[in-house]
């Protein structure tokens, strides 16, 4: 009986086989981190004192595609932390993709005043501080002053350290944040290891 091309050339075997696990390899990588999860670094002082530069956090990527697979967007809770593609990104600049804290949705009003966020919706006329849920988390007062209404389809984002110019974002030019630029929350902190935490 004569050999097989595979048994001949088992070289060659062991070279496709390779192949072929690099290939699954990629592939399982790429879904993963589309569906799954992702890992992201922090880096500046946004987000101290909940994140430092050096974090590293896993994104929970499920509760995103179990939203696109209803055909529907993502919206994730008020207080929660979330990674979202930078809307002002540019090829080639910093800061591609950020994390903050969400801070109001579509249809509420928010106003910075005298260090503190209020924001008044259906629900709540009167207004209410969204950090009161935040289990002390940020410790800062917040700097500058708002009055906006957010627009459809949008979020409002805050980082954590609103002293000053410390963080870039909704209050001071990031802007309101587009529902489908929304990697997904934060879900572990990972490393450093002593530091390791949920979300």
């Amino acid at each position: 009986m004569e050999a097989s091309y595979f048994q001949r050339h088992p070289l060659f075997k062991d070279i496709l086989g390779l192949i072929v696990f690099a290939i699954c390899v990629f592939a399982g990588t790429i879904f993963i981190n589309s569906f799954i999860f992702r890992s992201f670094n922090v880096e500046g002082p946004s987000m101290e004192k909940t994140l430092y530069t050096g974090d590293r956090l896993i994104v929970n990527r499920l509760p995103v595609t179990w939203a696109q697979l209803q055909n529907k967007s993502y919206i994730p809770e008020r207080g929660q932390v979330i990674v979202f593609k930078n809307p002002l990104f540019t090829g080639g600049s910093a800061d591609e993709y950020i994390v903050k804290r969400v801070i109001a949705f579509p249809g509420e009003r928010v106003v910075l005043k005298d260090g503190t966020y209020t924001v008044y919706n259906a629900d709540h006329p009167g207004g209410f501080n969204p950090d009161d849920q935040n289990h002390g988390e940020p410790g800062s007062p917040t700097s500058g002053e708002v009055d906006t209404t957010v627009t459809e389809g949008t979020l409002f984002v805050s980082g954590d350290h609103r002293e000053g110019s410390f963080s870039y974002d909704s209050r001071n030019g990031l802007g309101l944040i587009p529902f489908y630029d929304v990697i997904g929350p934060v879900g572990i902190r990972i490393f450093p290891f002593t530091g390791i935490r949920t979300f």
